[in-house]
């Protein structure tokens, strides 16, 4: 079983940047692919950006794209999240999670994670 914790969430203005972190633990060997969602409430978790944990392969969503960007230290368990040129539309709750199944496509759907963190919030204030 593997299990996902977040860290690095807070308060900042609109164009400063924030790192997320979140520190993967258990059968590491067992990750195909790491994601990280956001949340806001009253709407569903939206998918923001996901890596392949061997090959380092990274997708985006389109609201994301070209301000973040999902990073990953094999050697530390660790999976970041850079978060450049935010927007106050960014402020959410962060939601980093881990996957197992080798399946190529879905990478964006909830169902496909079966470990979640508790979540960190990214507050971005005009």
């Amino acid at each position: 079983q593997v299990q996902v914790t977040e860290s690095g969430g807070g308060l900042v203005r609109a164009g400063d940047s924030l790192r997320l972190s979140c520190a993967v633990s258990g059968r590491t060997e067992d990750v195909f692919s790491m994601g990280w969602f956001r949340q806001t409430p009253g709407k569903e978790r939206e998918f923001v950006g996901v890596i392949a944990w061997n090959t380092g392969m990274t997708y985006y969503s389109d609201s994301v794209k070209g301000r973040f960007t999902v990073s990953r230290e094999k050697a530390k368990s660790e999976v970041y999240l850079q978060m450049d040129k935010l927007k106050d539309e960014d402020t959410a709750v962060y939601y980093c999670a881990g996957s197992t199944l080798t399946l190529l496509t879905g990478f964006a759907e909830t169902d496909r994670y079966e470990c979640w963190g508790q979540g960190t919030q990214v507050t971005v204030s005009e």
